[in-house]
């Protein structure tokens, strides 16, 4: 016996039913999700990270309903890398009781083609799709649809078959970790499989991710955004993007690290904090950036980078390096004149090492493929997160 279809009617867009977004730009079409406020995006100097921003990592629908039908309307943004193999779709995942049920993708949408050699990005229109989940189990249930974690995804519209509520806030305590792109998720298959929202699944906590691809730079906004959000957990993983980017020098590297957390001290003087240096990544230990696209690789239809920085000058930030200092920061804030108890650090190496290397290498010599994110995730959960984790141990709160 076939059911009845029942008529979907509309559910408005309210900022009551989103997670992990730090801002809801009203566009003339719906509801465009940030993960930086406005007065910190009026502050980004350049297109890689304001992209990035807008990619929804971390970000979902958390629906109470009845519902047996959802269809949810986005107009997705696409990038195209000039040169480059295609990328897949991104996708959306619907969550229930921890476990993935369904998963969608957005065809259509705006294009966004980037040239990495000029630094050019170029904006072409496309359509709104629509996304629709139907046959979900029947009675009360808590939702979470997962937007993309690397597609920049404008919410149009949201229809169920029945009332939709959002989820209540719960006790759980609410983790927020800044990063780069491997935080961002870069190269994980799917927004649930990024290390950050497998670590934070397999701990208990409520996940705001702040990793931007390319974009962890010490840039002040940031650290006055992190300073600014509520947070019961906070860690900070620097260091690679300012190696690969050849931001600054050594000299310019401690100091600048120190007023970072500084800032982010001026909001959360006593809030749980961790410091992460980098994964290993092999093409940076011991050669400095820029970190450039290789040429070779991408006319095979591959996607490959190289380090291009002079070993040679001392002056010239590595990822040994930078692992020193990151660690001697923590060293003298712990033990200095004002004291941080509250402060530890965690060498990145301990979540993806020389021996993992070997077994599960980066595919393009930089990002972790969905197993190596599954890896991290498990260990940074145990490490950190966990009863007896750096940030969750038996002297920290909560």
């Amino acid at each position: 016996m076939t059911r009845p279809s029942t008529p979907l009617t509309d559910v408005p867009l309210t900022a009551d039913l989103v997670r992990g977004a730090l801002d809801l730009e009203r566009t003339d079409r719906g509801l465009l999700p940030h993960r930086l406020p406005a007065w910190a995006r009026a502050r980004v100097p350049d297109e890689q990270l304001a992209m990035a921003e807008s990619q929804p990592s971390g970000v979902r629908l958390a629906l109470r309903t009845p519902a047996r039908v959802l269809e949810l309307d986005v107009l997705p943004t696409k990038r195209v890398y000039v040169g480059a193999p295609p990328r897949p779709d991104g996708v959306h995942e619907l969550v229930l009781d921890g476990r993935v049920v369904a998963s969608a993708t957005a065809t259509g949408g705006r294009a966004l083609r980037i040239d990495l050699s000029t630094g050019r990005f170029e904006r072409v229109e496309g359509p709104v799709a629509t996304l629709r989940f139907e046959d979900l189990p029947a009675g009360p249930k808590d939702l979470e649809l997962w937007l993309p974690h690397d597609e920049t995804t404008e919410l149009v519209a949201l229809r169920a078959d029945a009332p939709v509520a959002p989820v209540p806030p719960d006790d759980r305590p609410t983790w927020l970790h800044h990063g780069s792109s491997i935080s961002h998720g870069s190269n994980a298959a799917t927004p649930t499989g990024t290390w950050p929202a497998l670590a934070a699944r397999a701990a208990g906590v409520e996940l705001v991710n702040l990793g931007f691809g390319g974009g962890a730079l010490l840039d002040p906004f940031v650290a006055r955004t992190i300073s600014r959000t509520p947070a019961d957990l906070l860690s900070v993983k620097l260091g690679i993007n300012v190696v690969n980017a050849d931001l600054v020098r050594r000299r310019a590297f401690g100091p600048a690290v120190h007023g970072f957390l500084d800032t982010i001290r001026d909001g959360h003087p006593d809030t749980p904090l961790l410091l992460v240096s980098p994964l290993l990544c092999p093409l940076h230990e011991d050669t400095p950036g820029p970190l450039l696209p290789d040429a070779a690789a991408f006319a095979e239809g591959r996607v490959a980078f190289t380090a291009a920085g002079d070993a040679g000058d001392p002056s010239r930030l590595t990822l040994r390096r930078v692992r020193e200092d990151l660690a001697q920061v923590v060293a003298d804030r712990v033990s200095g004149p004002d004291g941080d108890p509250a402060l530890a650090y965690l060498d990145g190496r301990e979540l993806y090492g020389e021996a993992d290397s070997g077994e599960l290498p980066l595919p393009d010599g930089v990002h972790p493929d969905a197993a190596t994110h599954r890896l991290v995730g498990e260990r940074f959960a145990r490490l950190a997160l966990g009863p007896d984790g750096l940030l969750r141990g038996s002297h920290r709160t909560p």
